[in-house]
């Protein structure tokens, strides 16, 4: 099954992937968080046949909800209702994440891609934890 993930954030959201096999983490994209962000996931999320999405929930290091987690809680409960109307059963998943947007800079530099990189590092935390 072929996995998706997304590092939100204010201004831009991180896409990344795995292959066919669902074994390795791809970064795909990176959109501004505008109103057409959940179409853009639900298209992405039908051309390339996604079978879960995973979102990176931001805690801090004492395991409380960062000021984003609202708005990320938010953003996921709007993708299972469109996804629930779409009579997709695509499951969404929240996994931990902490500080992958400063570990794909330090891995990369700061790029155009440099979100979809940490959504990729998200989804590599993941596969690891499976």
């Amino acid at each position: 099954m072929k996995l998706m993930a997304i590092d939100y954030g204010e201004r831009r959201v991180g896409v990344a992937s795995t292959d066919e096999m669902g074994d390795f983490a791809l970064p795909r994209a990176v959109w501004p968080n505008d109103k057409t962000l959940v179409d853009k996931v639900l298209k992405f999320r039908e051309e390339e046949e996604i079978g879960k999405i995973i979102i990176g929930e931001s805690r801090d290091l004492s395991g409380n909800s960062n000021p984003i987690q609202k708005a990320i809680d938010s953003f996921k409960s709007e993708l299972e209702t469109r996804l629930s109307a779409q009579s997709s059963e695509v499951e969404i998943v929240c996994h931990p994440e902490v500080f992958t947007t400063l570990e794909a800079r330090r891995l990369q530099g700061r790029t155009e891609m440099t979100d979809a990189s940490a959504a990729a590092l998200i989804l590599k935390n993941y596969l690891e934890s499976r």
